[in-house]
């Protein structure tokens, strides 16, 4: 769990914002999977796909249980990999962030739950490229387990592990240096 202190404006400005994401979630239908990928790897690579199924419960201060809430992590992750599909036109910025914020139903003022200066984005981006990666590295071991792939020598599975990440910048190469 991230423990982080937060001023009073920007703890009520989280709490408005989970209040009106609980009111929208009520209202409408959760985004399809579709609308949840993050879809820039190659084409060869299968997509991540947010977990489906129930949502976790929460024990909320006053002992009940609510299972229609998502915690703060877990909304600021559904916003930031929204984001990455408007980071070719906006950059690695809060508008990126804004716009993503609203392909998810939310309002564009969520993205006040992040930096201004959209390094929030930044890293989640690169953690998903490491996770990817690292699945990747992890499928291609259990096929060596299994008989099914030989083991590579050390300097080609280097080569084709640095490959494979570089090509997950592909997509936004031309913000990469933003």
């Amino acid at each position: 769990v991230r423990c982080q202190l937060y001023s009073p404006r920007r703890a009520l400005q989280v709490s408005a914002v989970l209040r009106r994401v609980s009111d929208e979630q009520k209202k409408e239908p959760l985004a399809s999977p579709s609308q949840q990928q993050f879809d820039s790897h190659p084409a060869d690579h299968q997509p991540e796909q947010e977990p489906q199924g129930p949502r976790p419960s929460y024990t909320g201060q006053g002992g009940q249980e609510s299972e229609d809430y998502e915690s703060e992590e877990q909304l600021q992750h559904r916003i930031l990999t929204a984001a990455l599909d408007f980071v070719p036109e906006h950059g690695w910025t809060a508008e990126a962030i804004a716009e993503g914020a609203k392909t998810l139903g939310l309002s564009a003022a969520a993205a006040g739950m992040f930096h201004s200066d959209g390094s929030e984005l930044v890293l989640h981006f690169v953690s998903q490229c490491n996770t990817k990666l690292s699945d990747l590295l992890e499928q291609e071991q259990k096929l060596v387990q299994l008989g099914e792939a030989e083991r590579k020598p050390t300097d080609q599975f280097l080569r084709d592990a640095v490959e494979a990440r570089l090509r997950m910048l592909i997509p936004y190469i031309k913000n990469w240096p933003q």
